[in-house]
Parts: structure tokens; sequence; C-alpha cells
């Protein structure tokens, strides 16, 4: 029997089709870019799982007016502070495995002082950021 390597969520992201079919999407250098350009029209339906190593401070808030986020800690640690109608609340992820469901359309972003990996999974069409 001949192994299969396994991917990598961090270098091959996830595009959950709202039928159900998951297919890889690799991750390059202008994959981001072409996202916010809109160069990527196929990943606005559905949900697009991927995961982001940081080691500061997000320099930008987001929000995503389709559905909400699923944010989990994978490794390090993070406080993701969230600025909803009634004022701004943080949520520390401090324990691998925790999770938060960022509703849809509140503004969020993420602070830390170690190295640090998160999953999302995430409606994408019409993300917006702004500078923190």
């Amino acid at each position: 029997m001949i192994a299969k390597r396994a991917e990598e969520i961090l270098h091959t992201y996830l595009h959950v089709e709202d039928g159900g079919k998951t297919s890889p999407v690799a991750v390059t250098e202008q994959f981001w870019s072409d996202i916010v350009s809109g160069a990527r029209p196929e990943l606005n339906q559905g949900r697009l799982m991927s995961a982001f190593s940081f080691a500061q401070d997000w320099p930008s808030w987001e929000r995503h007016p389709a559905g909400e986020e699923l944010v989990m800690l994978l490794s390090g640690s993070a406080r993701l502070l969230l600025e909803e109608a009634s004022g701004e609340s943080e949520v520390l992820l401090d324990t691998v495995g925790s999770y938060v469901l960022v509703p849809k359309g509140v503004w969020h972003t993420a602070k830390t002082t170690q190295a640090t990996t998160l999953l999302f999974l995430t409606a994408g069409a019409g993300t917006e950021h702004r500078p923190v």
C-alpha cells in the first residue's frame, strides 16, 4: 500500500461549497490580493477554511457580512477583540481547540505577544478591512 501525504491547512486551504463539495485551494503569494480584488469570485459562495500564523497584533480589523466566522486556536494564545453594538468585548483563546463564533458583520481583530496559529471557517463574500 502506498501512503498518501496529508495536506497542510497553512499551505492548502479548503473551499466548502454550499452543496457540500469540498475542494483544495492552493495558497500562493498573491492569494489574498486576488481575494480582495475580486479575482476569485468562485470562493464567494460557501465557506473557506484557512489557517494563519502570526506573532504580532493584526494590523487591521475585519468583518464578514455574508455570515458568521469560526475562529479556532491551533497553537499559541491570542485575544480576539469584537466590536459589537453593545461595545467592545474580548475573547481569550488560550487552549488548543478553543474557539469563538464571530457574529455576521461584527468587526474583529486579534492581539498576541507570541507565535500563534488560528484556524478560520469564513463566509468570505464582501469581507471588509479597516486599519486598527
